[in-house]
This record gives structure tokens, sequence and C-alpha cells, in this order.
């Protein structure tokens, strides 16, 4: 290992040689590369973390380059999957390590597999349906991982060590209903707020890969950068945590992840939420009005966003016309829909 490389960060008490040469030894999952995974990657491979696996199951698109910061407008131009472009970029940024990208949709029959061999898992995901999938497999198999999520200006991030921190359950019992929360494409998203929680996640991320535990936050922390506010919220582990304390793994279940369905000759592919949801299609209107042409009735919600439409019933169901790919559809359902 070149260690020039990394001088001005090895020069530094708190990482020294000692610490590089664990994070040349370490193995990082990135579930998710766009605005938040994307920043990870970047902090990561530039750290020297000695092996990273990138896992998305998007493309590149020109409103994902005023926060992804791996992108550039020639892979729009090509049409890039996320995971090969970052691949690509990450590579020419520090040759030193090794980078796998995985053009995959994250979900429970495939987590596992996912992370399997690595010590440390980041959550670059954009919905909580399949956060709640991630940590119910990084607690079973004993994997420490980082919960962040960012929108509007402000986010939030967790590292979660299982069987010493609370888990995700332990902070958020149960997911969100589909469409109560704020996304990036109904809210928006500051850039500059993607940065600096992220930056914040990988901080905590590089003080467990080099043995750092003591200096690891207390809890979940939460920071707004338009409102100029930092908070710790110090948590402890939930005595009747259905997760980390009783070991129930529900949403590993692969019937328990909403369910899609290509639909035949139709160019379309229906997902239906497992989880009972009612939608209050009139608020959602509301929210998808600047995102694209919206029609709505007591029945139904309809969505045009070119190339696609969306019709949105009030069950959270919904079918995604323009595609017949599931993790295309699963992907724009959670970009409007929400979880």
């Amino acid at each position: 290992m070149n260690l020039d490389r990394y001088a001005r960060q090895t020069v530094l008490p708190v990482i020294g040689e000692a610490g590089q040469q664990r994070l040349q030894a370490s193995r990082v999952a990135i579930l998710g590369c766009g605005a938040t995974g994307t920043v990870l990657a970047n902090h990561l491979a530039r750290a020297g973390v000695g092996h990273l696996r990138v896992v998305d199951r998007d493309f590149v698109e020109l409103n994902n380059l005023q926060r992804q910061l791996l992108f550039d407008e020639a892979d729009v131009r090509e049409g890039l999957p996320k995971a090969v472009a970052a691949e690509r970029r990450l590579r020419a940024a520090n040759s030193a390590i090794e980078v796998a990208g995985i053009v995959a949709d994250v979900h429970a029959g495939n987590v596992e597999e996912l992370i399997d061999g690595c010590d440390l898992v980041l959550d670059g995901t954009d919905n909580f349906e399949t956060r709640y999938v991630v940590n119910d497999a990084c607690v079973k198999l004993g994997k420490p991982w980082v919960y962040t999520g960012a929108v509007s200006t402000y986010g939030m991030t967790l590292l979660i060590r299982p069987g010493v921190t609370p888990c995700l359950r332990c902070a958020f019992p149960d997911p969100p209903p589909p469409g109560s929360g704020e996304t990036c494409d109904t809210a928006g998203v500051l850039g500059p707020a993607v940065s600096a929680v992220t930056s914040q996640s990988a901080t905590e991320a590089i003080k467990y890969l080099v043995g750092a535990v003591d200096a690891l936050a207390a809890g979940l922390i939460h920071l707004d950068v338009w409102e100029l506010s930092w908070h710790l919220f110090r948590m402890e582990r939930k005595a009747d945590c259905p997760c980390c304390v009783q070991r129930e793994f529900p949403f590993l279940q692969v019937a328990a992840a909403s369910h899609a369905t290509s639909l035949c000759g139709r160019n379309a592919v229906q997902i239906t939420p497992t989880r009972p949801a009612r939608l209050d299609l009139g608020r959602l209107a509301e929210r998808l009005r600047s995102t694209g042409e919206v029609t709505a009735n007591a029945f139904l919600l309809k969505l045009k966003v070119e190339p696609y439409l969306l019709t949105i019933f009030p069950d959270a169901r919904a079918i995604i016309q323009g595609t017949t790919e599931e993790s295309v559809a699963r992907s724009l359902y959670a970009r409007y829909v929400g979880s």
C-alpha cells in the first residue's frame, strides 16, 4: 500500500498508519448509489477502503446531476446504470482499491447475498421499505450498518451495531405508510444538505472501520443546513424490539415485500404493497403537482412524467406504464409515492 496517497489522512492521530491499514483491509457494501450513495462511495474510495461493493437498480438521468456527485452528462447520454458509472468513476479516483458495481434491485430475496463477506453496510437507498429489509438482514447476520436519509434541507444518520446499539426498528418501529412521507421528487432536496449529512455518515463509517468505536455518535444525528441546526438524539435499545431483541425478521420474508407484477401486453408493471394502506389521493395530488401532470378523482390519481404514466389507487397500489422492468417501476414508486 502506497501511504503517500493518504498522507494527509495518516497524519491525523485518530487514524494514523494503523488505521489506514485497517481501511485498506475493509470490505464495504453500499446499497443504493443515488444522492447519498454517491457521496458515501466517493468518500470511502478516496479514503482508501480496500473493497467497495456498489449496488443500484437505476440509471443516470439529467435531474440526478444536481446532487449525485459521481455522475456527469456523458453518463446521461450513454444511459449508463448508476452502478456501472459509479464503478468507472471510483476506479478512476483510486486505482489502488477494488470496486464492484452491481446492477440489482435490493430486496428480501437477495440482500443477504449482496452483503455477504462485508464488514460494514452503508444505506444509499431511497425508500424505507428497503431500509427495513437491510435492517433485518444486518441484525440477523450481525453486520453493522449506517442508515442515511436526506430530503429538503435536512437529513439523518444512525450507525447500528447489532447487539450493541439500537437498530432501525428501535428508532422507527414501523415503516411509514405509503404516500405519508416526503420524497426528493415531491419535497425537493438541496444538494449541500445531501453532502453534509452523508459526509457525517461517511465519518461514522470511517470511525468504525479504523476501530475508533469510542468516538462513534451515541444515537441518531439530525442536521438541517438551511436552519443551521445539528442535534444528537440519544437512544437505547428497546427491550421489546421485535428485531434486535426478539430476533424476528419479517421484512426478509419475500412475501412481505411489495409485489411487482409485469402486466402482459400493456408495457406496464403493477406495484402492490403487502402492508395495508390507505392513501389520501387529494393530499398526494397536491404533493405531486410540481413533478408532472396530475389528474385525480375519488377512485384514482394519474401522474404523467414522461415517458411514464403512474396510476395510483387509494389502497396504495400503482400501475406504472411505460416500462416492463420491475426495478424501474419500484424506483418510480419509491420516488413519487414513497415507501
